[in-house]
This record gives structure tokens, sequence and C-alpha cells, in this order.
């Protein structure tokens, strides 16, 4: 079988470190192409011997991507053409059906109550979503809270695949050496009580939580962000007004693994806990990656465990977006004796091995059934 995966950007984003992982366990060809920025995840692809090619697209409204794309869809033969991420979901449907290409799998990532990677919900972008949604097979849901989202839209329930996001829980096992080279490289002092983040610095991460919460934590608590985005240099200035700069270290972009330098299972074993303040999640895979480490996690939302049984998740607590909320819980934690970090069984059930097999079945799936002929 032979894939082309289209994705609007590689930079070190949740969905993009997601589709080289998911490459790496699937069985065939896996072509990757990427609308724009050919960041971190493309230089790990390229490292993994997958091809990756770079449309150098300008905007959300530059054409001349498309018959680009169609001719590099029609000139790779491929079976199955599955697309990730909004823009590269409408795009590569359409240029996958004008190729002839008729098995077309999209990926929804980032579908959250009242946004759609970071786009508010409004009726355009949800009409342009449901256009583009037809011209396609089979549509995967990260989550069953992500399915009946797409359900409420108006997407039949037979298209609609539940598949959720895989983890490679081996390669985020709690290492002692890390955490140590990792906090001398960062400057956090060997015996400091390190509250994590992860995720693109952007205002419905509600970072800017954390950081109010730390000045009302002891001093030996440091917060370590990792990730970039636009919210960056708000995120340093309100650091600097509540006091707590010094405390506070931006790690920025950190690939799942990395030929050199730190990467993300190496920065979460120098953490103590892990917080995620975001209140609109479509699965929380920091969170899952957090539970393969053995961290314990304070979490506003997190789709990915609350569809799972009672006993499955382990040291995870659910919390209001509220300042006081981590202050209590982050204390709570810090003064507990400390217990061997092991990966829970929240983390065993979103083996990366497991999502493979089912993406496979989507794909055959795909290559059957039936599709409209709405493009020729």
């Amino acid at each position: 079988m032979k894939v082309l995966h289209v994705i609007t950007g590689l930079g070190a984003g949740g969905a993009e470190q997601q589709l080289r992982l998911l490459v790496r366990h699937l069985p065939g060809t896996h072509d990757v192409v990427t609308l724009t920025n050919p960041g971190q995840v493309a230089q790990g692809l390229l490292q993994d011997g997958v091809r990756v090619a770079h449309l150098g697209m300008a905007g959300n409204r530059d054409g001349r991507a498309l018959p680009r794309l169609t001719r590099l869809i029609r000139g790779g033969r491929y079976d199955v053409v599955h697309t990730h991420l909004y823009r590269a979901c409408l795009y590569g449907r359409i240029a996958a059906r004008m190729a002839g290409v008729r098995a077309v799998v999209a990926t929804e990532h980032s579908l959250g109550t009242a946004q759609i990677e970071g786009r508010p919900l409004t009726s355009g972008v949800r009409a342009l979503y449901l256009a583009g949604e037809r011209l396609g097979r089979a549509t995967v849901a990260v989550s069953p809270a992500v399915a009946e989202r797409l359900h409420r839209w108006g997407v039949a329930p037979h298209r609609v695949h539940v598949v959720p996001n895989g983890v490679d829980v081996a390669a985020f096992a709690f290492d002692p050496a890390a955490r140590a080279a990792t906090r001398h490289e960062l400057g956090l002092p060997a015996g400091a009580f390190v509250l994590g983040g992860v995720g693109r610095l952007v205002p419905g991460k509600r970072f800017d939580v954390l950081i109010a919460a730390l000045r009302d934590l002891p001093h030996d608590v440091h917060l370590l962000l990792v990730g970039t985005g636009p919210e960056e240099e708000s995120l340093r200035q309100a650091a600097r007004r509540a006091g707590v700069h010094d405390r506070v270290v931006l790690a920025g972009e950190r690939p799942h693994t990395a030929a050199t330098g730190t990467d993300l299972p190496a920065l979460m074993s120098a953490m103590d806990v892990l917080a995620s303040p975001s209140v609109d999640e479509a699965f929380g895979l920091a969170v899952v990656e957090a539970q393969a480490s053995g961290l314990p996690v304070v979490h506003v939302s997190c789709p990915a465990l609350d569809d799972l049984p009672a006993g499955t998740v382990a040291h995870a607590v659910r919390v209001p977006c509220a300042p006081a909320s981590f202050v209590r819980e982050v204390r709570r934690i810090r003064d507990e004796p400390m217990v061997p970090r092991l990966p829970s069984q929240a983390a065993l059930h979103y083996s990366i091995a497991r999502s493979a097999v089912l993406h496979r079945d989507v794909y055959a799936t795909a290559m059957g059934a039936p599709t409209p002929g709405v493009l020729t």
C-alpha cells in the first residue's frame, strides 16, 4: 500500500509528532507533503527515511498550491491520501479527488467545543469543513468526544471512525540520568520541584494560569513550559509582572525523539508534575504522554482520560481552570511522599501499536467503500 500524508505544517506540534510516530508503525510506503513550515518534524521524518515535499503555501488562500498538490498526488500513484489539520484537509481532499484518488482519509486532531486549531467555530468554518468532508471516504476522530462533535455538525456516523492518538510508551519511560542532565542544561536546581506544561503557546492553552499559580507556590517550585507560539512574549511579560520570571523556563519546541539535544521524553523526566490548564481539548496527548512517564497530572480537560474505565488512570486529577486550583493540587503533590514513576494503564491503552492497527482498518474501509462522484 502506498499512502501520501498531507499536513498543514511540520513544526513540533502534537498532530505533527503523531504523524511521524504513526508512519514509523504502519506497513507500506508513506510519503509526506507539508503545505507550510517544514520544521523539526520534517527533519525527523527525513532522518527516518520518509520522503517529504514542501508546497511553500503562502497563506490560506494561496490557490497555486492546489494544482501543485494535484500533480504530486497524480504522479505518486497513491492508494490512499491521508490528510491532517484543517487547511490540509480542505486542500488535500480536493486535490486527491481531482487526481483520481478516491480513498481519502482525514484525521480530525483539533476539533474542540468552541474552536478548531484556534479558529472560532463560525458557520462559515463549519460549512467549509463539511463541504470538504464530503469529498473523502472516512474521517478519523481522535476521541469519542470529537466523534460526537462531528456527528452534531452533520457528518454521517458511518463515515466517522474513532482512532485514538498513540503513544510510544517505552520512549517516555522515566529516565533518572536524563532528568539530571536536562535540569542541568536548563539551569533548573537539582532539588527544585518542577511544574511542567506542554503545548503550543496560544491563548487557548491557558498557560497564563500556571504563571499566576506560580506566584502563590513555594519558591522551590519552578515552571517549565515546552512549546512555542504567539503567546511566548506575553507569557514572559506575565512572569515578570508576577515576580516569578527567575522561576520560569521556556524550553521552546522539542521533538519526541532527537538524534542530538534534549527531546520531550527527557523534559518530562525532568518534571515532577504535568499541568494542563486548557479548557477545550480534542484528545489531550500531553496528558497521556505524562501518564507514560509516570508523572502526576493536574488537568482541566482531557477527553482521552474521560473515555477510560475507572481505575485505569493513575495520579491524575481534574480541576477548574483557576490558579487557586493548581496551587492547591501542586502543593498537595509536592508534599506527598515520592512514588516510583511507572507508566499507567491509561498510557498502555493508548499505545501507538494499537493506533496503527486501527488506522490500517480505516484505510481498508476507505479503499473499499463507495464514495459519491462529486469530482471527476
